[in-house]
């Protein structure tokens, strides 16, 4: 996350806040659909901003959801404002979300891959052969290789593992 501003004091009775912007604050900025971030009681809390009004270069007019008093503001008041840093154009860089729709190999059979479960303790891919769904281990050690021209992802995976 990267700091970009601070809220410094309140804009009239109905929770708005005026916001000193750093100079990293993004020009692409975009209010409707980005939230900020501020710590509350050490936690990451997101802002969604139902308005946005530059003040000049290095100050804003920001009106919250959920924070439509002055009392409910005063408790993000003097807390520094963060947006989450932008995704590197690395073209190296890629994402098993990227991988939907890519053509699975393996060994003879040839599928398709539906979708991504995104999940710390065990991220999965699934994958369609022959009509039928199959949960695969989104592991390194059971993909042989990924072709991003032709999309296509050869599997190796332990016998058992499909019941094809």
């Amino acid at each position: 996350m990267l700091a970009v501003g601070r809220i410094t004091k309140l804009f009239g009775a109905e929770g708005e806040v005026n916001v000193n912007l750093y100079a990293d604050f993004p020009d692409n900025f975009d209010w409707e659909e980005q939230p900020l971030f501020t710590h509350v009681d050490s936690l990451v809390v997101p802002l969604f901003c139902e308005s946005f009004s530059r003040r000049g270069a290095s100050n804003a007019t920001v009106r919250f959801a959920d924070i439509d008093t002055a009392k409910r503001a005063e408790l993000i008041m003097g807390g520094e404002v963060f947006v989450q840093e932008a995704q590197s154009d690395d073209e190296d860089e890629f994402t098993f979300d990227d991988l939907i729709g890519f053509s699975a190999r393996i060994g003879r059979r040839r599928g398709e891959i539906t979708d991504f479960y995104d999940n710390d303790a065990n991220p999965l891919f699934e994958i369609t052969l022959g009509g039928e769904s199959y949960l695969v281990p989104a592991v390194e050690a059971f993909i042989a290789g990924i072709d991003f021209e032709q999309r296509i992802i050869k599997f190796v995976l332990p016998d058992g593992l499909l019941e094809l």
